[in-house]
């Protein structure tokens, strides 16, 4: 791919204009989402800290729970919450693992440090609930969570720590530094100092991570390097890592794998 100087920034990180009917997915996402809870088993606004938005909700297959997929949904840190995703829980509930779907504090009324805290105690208290290995996925923002999760800064406990087996990060924002170019910092507020501390690509990732980095093939060209930029600085850093350009694939499309892609979901669960 040929990369070209960027002049503005708020194109290069905007997706709902560069998606056909880009704005109708969220509303889709959310009936879509009510519908799921309705047809399987699930413990819903399970709380694991003080906070309104600190719950998380449980969706559990029918047989006992092979592991732990936690999905942490994206909106770049200012929006959405756990009642958006839920239906994702499909691909993993159908290969008998429990799903974890955490809500989050958004900025600006919290910083984006704030949420990696929150996080770190969402997974904590879901691997309370259910027994063997862990996944964590998370997608945009998301994918910047997860993977803040596997660093050697993470607030995660050794235990859990222990349990953790792969990290999926779907169109993730690994270098914060180029929102400081943007209108959402207004609400990000982040300066180099606070960007920096926060990109999963500064850090050092656990001693045997495992990451796959996905990306859609029709994504701006800013969430194809973020992800290549990962993968690359991570398997330099000694993690086991796979880097997939899904093709034809956009941002709001590409989180369809974790719903009807049974090569992606088996294949991160037999490398558990």
């Amino acid at each position: 791919m040929d990369y070209l100087r960027i002049t503005d920034w708020d194109t290069a990180y905007n997706n709902v204009n560069h998606i056909p009917d880009g704005e109708s997915y969220p509303a889709n996402w959310a009936e879509q989402a009510a519908h799921y809870r309705n047809t399987v088993d699930c413990e819903l606004d399970i709380a694991y800290g003080s906070t309104p938005r600190e719950t998380l909700d449980l969706f559990l297959p029918a047989q006992n729970p092979s592991g732990l997929f936690v999905f942490i949904h994206g909106g770049y840190w200012v929006r959405f919450d756990k009642s958006f995703w839920s239906h994702f829980a499909k691909g993993f509930n159908d290969a008998g693992w429990a799903v974890a779907m955490p809500s989050y504090s958004l900025c600006p009324q919290v910083s984006i440090a704030d949420i990696e805290q929150q996080m770190a105690q969402a997974v904590q208290h879901a691997a309370t609930k259910i027994d063997g290995p862990i996944i964590l996925a998370g997608h945009s923002a998301g994918g910047q969570l997860v993977t803040s999760l596997v660093c050697e800064e993470s607030n995660l406990s050794a235990s859990v720590r222990a349990r953790l087996t792969n990290v999926l990060s779907v169109s993730g924002v690994h270098d914060l530094r180029p929102l400081l170019n943007t209108k959402l910092n207004a609400e990000l507020k982040l300066d180099l100092a606070s960007a920096t501390a926060a990109s999963p690509v500064f850090r050092t990732p656990v001693a045997g991570t495992k990451l796959t980095a996905l990306v859609g093939s029709a994504e701006r060209p800013e969430f194809v390097r973020q992800n290549e930029l990962l993968a690359n600085i991570w398997l330099g850093l000694g993690a086991s890592v796979s880097c997939i350009e899904s093709p034809n694939k956009h941002h709001f499309n590409v989180i369809n794998h974790l719903i009807d892609d049974k090569a992606l979901v088996s294949g991160l669960i037999e490398s558990s």
